[in-house]
């Protein structure tokens, strides 16, 4: 059974979050403006996990007691039903990433609780919701027991062709902004299908262990986003810390972002 986390540890989680920079009210990360973490904890499931950071956010500030393997994952995933109002307490419009400390679509996370996420995301329609998930499949699974309101968009990780069939379970998904994450990229993804897709983020991997993303993979990805309309967002290139390589490529910054169904309104322009 997945546990459920008390009180206490979700005010000493907060306060660690805001001292590593992952404040709910705020976030580091280029392509959103908040992060919202009704659920921590995951598992790995391929070679993008490898040096998650936020497994070693995790590991560091002890809210994870074990590695992020799956024979761990009943310890390490943890609901936050106490957290699900925080979208609610924001009264200026927010651009949200939705658990950047875990996966929405993890096994353990059950679709009742899904569907409190999204009942949530549904009556805040002044924000904008952005689920990343590696979970494809149970992605497609849950996807028509779902509300899809059109602040709320979802994204899947492909870090390289092996892991291109993601993108054909996101197209069957009924969102209004359909994302790819391309991070860390580890290899290229020369004949990934763009069709259905409407935003592409790229970035290399970051921490003492990096894996090195190379300039034409890239390249290449933004030529073809071009090419098919796609909005590409370049995130990082990656080194040691996120921010060592900068964000430029080939003399410019990349930040194009999609465009709400619903406003027809850029988001983060």
């Amino acid at each position: 059974m997945t546990r459920t986390g008390s009180a206490t540890t979700a005010a000493d989680g907060r306060a660690l979050y805001a001292r590593c920079g992952v404040a709910s009210d705020r976030s580091g990360i280029e392509w959103t403006e908040a992060s919202w973490n009704p659920v921590t904890g995951c598992s790995k499931v391929s070679p993008g996990c490898a040096h998650c950071y936020a497994e070693t956010l995790s590991l560091r500030f002890h809210w994870s007691q074990k590695p992020w393997l799956p024979e761990h994952e009943a310890e390490n995933v943890v609901l936050h039903p106490e957290r699900l109002d925080q979208p609610r307490r924001w009264r200026r419009p927010r651009v949200i990433f939705v658990n950047s400390m875990s996966d929405l679509f993890h096994e353990r996370v059950p679709l009742s609780y899904v569907g409190d996420v999204f009942e949530v995301m549904a009556e805040e329609s002044r924000h904008t919701f952005q689920i990343l998930t590696k979970r494809a499949e149970r992605l497609a699974e849950l996807a028509p027991l779902l509300p899809w309101p059109s602040n709320v968009w979802i994204g899947v990780s492909v870090e390289n062709m092996r892991w291109a069939a993601r993108a054909d379970y996101l197209r069957t998904v009924p969102a209004a902004v359909k994302f790819i994450s391309a991070e860390p990229l580890l290899g290229p993804l020369d004949t990934l299908d763009l069709d259905g897709i409407d935003w592409l983020i790229a970035g290399g991997e970051s921490g003492a262990r990096h894996r090195p993303m190379q300039a034409e993979w890239v390249r290449r990805l933004r030529d073809r986003c071009s090419d098919e309309g796609v909005p590409f967002f370049f995130k990082q290139w990656g080194g040691v810390r996120s921010k060592s390589g900068g964000r430029t490529l080939d003399g410019r910054e990349h930040s194009d972002m999609p465009t709400r169904i619903d406003t027809a309104e850029t988001v983060l322009a």
